[in-house]
């Protein structure tokens, strides 16, 4: 996996960027599934319990113990994940004060 490759969720509308790309041997997942480069979900698909949390445009995701990072291109109603480890929220880190 690169950096910049799309990948789209199997099972909802959400769809990423790889802005840093897991360590070897780890799968991003969406909703419990694999995503893949392909078209997105099929309609009817479900998303595993646990995993419906949904994803934000425009937010970084990222998983500590990969090392992965990915940017939301598409929100939607799964939550990402590596190997099952469900990915964080990155949040801006706080300026310091100019007092």
């Amino acid at each position: 996996m690169k950096p910049g490759i799309r990948l789209h969720s199997t099972v909802c509308a959400t769809a990423v960027v790889v802005v840093k790309p897991p360590a070897e041997g780890v799968t991003l997942e969406c909703g419990g599934f694999a995503m893949g480069e392909g078209a997105g979900a099929p309609a009817g698909a479900e998303l595993k319990p646990g995993y419906d949390q949904g994803t934000q445009l425009g937010k970084r995701y990222s998983d500590e113990a990969s090392g992965a990072e990915v940017l939301c291109t598409k929100g939607g109603a799964g939550a990402l994940s590596a190997d099952g480890r469900l990915l964080e929220l990155k949040v801006a880190k706080a300026l310091p004060a100019s007092d």
